[in-house]
């Protein structure tokens, strides 16, 4: 595995002056994100598929082991405050346990028998998409994770940094992003990682963009939690809807600070009709606009 290989190049960077050493990091870095190119219409066609097979009630699911899994989950968790994706759909398995985001379990990646014990536990079902992430594209316990939940009806996403790997063989749409050799050899948090977090940043973001989550690049579906959302969510009402901030603070509160219903309710609907609206039209403010534009 070229993760795995020593680079010749970096084999006395320990003796090298530390701004060298640095510079040589980033440079890796950036080579890392680049690698990613090549994936565009993949990342494009996995987030398509994912979306739809999502629909009103599946769950995204991150598996994963060591450094890989840490990023994916880190990933999985943003979505509920920075989309407002519901918790109850969202599901982690981390070999060796969620214990293992904190306190190294290395030894738990091999427990293939532990994953798909834990994809019948959870449920996985032809609603979910998994998403499995290991730089070695061979980890056995992402792995049997992705072949359990395909058996099972899921979609199924794997995300590798090396080439014609088992993960990405098995899963559905399989990702690579090739980043080679690492400057200390065998630390994947460093290119690998990086390129592994870019990847499922860009997935996650054309998810929720296919699931109608945003508007006009806006987060419309983002959790207000502390002063500086409240102020933010009321600046996006009213400038989609086209009102005064006063009138988009009252709409946020008869809604109970719901975006998407407080916008359509400043232009001038119901609260309840607002709300009957974004659920007949899948919680897409752009739909349920067109609907409201049209009288129906």
């Amino acid at each position: 595995m070229s993760t795995e290989a020593i680079d010749p190049r970096y084999v006395d960077i320990d003796q090298w002056p530390t701004s060298l050493a640095v510079e040589a990091m980033l440079e890796g870095q950036i080579a890392a994100i680049g690698a990613i190119r090549a994936q565009v219409g993949r990342i494009a066609l996995a987030a398509e598929a994912a979306a739809s097979r999502l629909g009103t009630e599946g769950r995204l699911v991150y598996v994963g082991a060591g450094t890989s899994g840490r990023i994916a989950v880190q990933d999985g968790v943003e979505l509920y405050p920075t989309y407002n994706w519901p918790q109850d759909r969202l599901f982690f398995l981390m070999a060796g346990g969620l214990a293992a985001l904190t306190e190294a379990a290395e030894g738990a990646e091999d427990d293939a028998d532990a994953a798909c014990a834990e994809i019948a536990a959870a449920r996985i079902g032809a609603q979910d998409v998994v998403i499995g992430v290991a730089a070695s594209g061979r980890t056995p316990y992402t792995l049997a994770a992705i072949v359990a939940a395909r058996e099972a009806g899921a979609l199924t996403i794997g995300i590798a940094n090396n080439a014609g790997t088992d993960l990405l063989a098995a899963a559905d749409h399989g990702l690579v992003a090739e980043t080679g050799t690492e400057i200390v050899a065998g630390s994947t948090r460093m290119k690998a990682g990086t390129a592994q977090k870019a990847m499922l940043n860009m997935l996650s973001t054309a998810i929720m963009l296919r699931k109608g989550l945003v508007y006009r690049g806006r987060m419309i579906n983002m959790r207000i939690s502390n002063e500086k959302l409240r102020l933010r969510g009321q600046a996006m009402v009213r400038d989609i809807a086209g009102v005064e901030l006063a009138t988009a603070a009252r709409a946020l509160d008869a809604t109970g600070e719901d975006i998407k219903q407080a916008i359509l309710v400043a232009m001038g609907m119901a609260t309840a009709e607002a709300q009957s609206l974004l659920e007949a039209h899948g919680q897409n403010l752009a739909d349920a606009m067109r609907a409201m534009q049209k009288g129906g």
